[in-house]
């Protein structure tokens, strides 16, 4: 992945921007817009704003910018959109990592992902294995045994479950996500 992302970075022409959202500003963003939708769409519209700050370096100039669908709502990232991101058309659609760019920047953010994942376990001494599962869990209560709750958030997204387990607290209620489809709520 390293090295898909040095050649995308070097390729000719090739013009990229990646936001990255450490914990401890994902679980502020959490915690003032309460929905990971939301957050997504102000990554996306931010790296679009990003880009198009960029637009000199481009040739040809931009006329569209290719997300991802990830919300119901295609409003949610046109919503977030500043200025120069309204310059141009947004096409969202599901499954767009078939185009290369969208690849390519899938790539990019993935491997900055990594990355700030290993400077995190080289920093606490602590392996943090990734998605949900009893490993999980279980680096979560040791990080927790080692420096406190408190300081969890700098490492994990508090809404999550396994945050919760990690903390001694009960776990929020589960959601039926087809119940909020039906009545037009957004999964957060």
């Amino acid at each position: 992945m390293a090295e898909l992302a040095r050649l995308i970075r070097e390729t000719p022409g090739c013009v990229t921007s990646v936001v990255p959202v450490g914990n401890e500003a994902y679980n502020r963003l959490y915690a003032r817009m309460g929905n990971v939708n939301s957050i997504l769409a102000w990554g996306h519209a931010r790296v679009i704003e990003n880009l198009m700050g960029q637009k000199h370096r481009m040739n040809p100039l931009p006329v569209r910018a290719i997300s991802d669908q990830f919300a119901a709502n295609k409003a949610t990232v046109s919503n977030a959109l500043l200025s120069l991101g309204r310059q141009i058309e947004l096409v969202q659609r599901h499954k767009a990592e078939a185009d290369p760019a969208v690849a390519a920047a899938s790539i990019l953010a993935r491997h900055e992902f990594v990355s700030r994942l290993g400077a995190l376990e080289k920093e606490y001494e602590t392996r943090f294995p990734k998605g949900a599962s009893a490993a999980v869990d279980e680096a979560a209560k040791e990080f927790v045994g080692r420096y406190g709750a408190e300081n969890l958030s700098k490492v994990a997204k508090l809404h999550f479950r396994n945050a919760f387990r990690a903390r001694g607290l009960t776990e929020p209620v589960r959601v039926d996500w087809s119940r909020r489809k039906e009545q037009g709520k957004q999964p957060g």
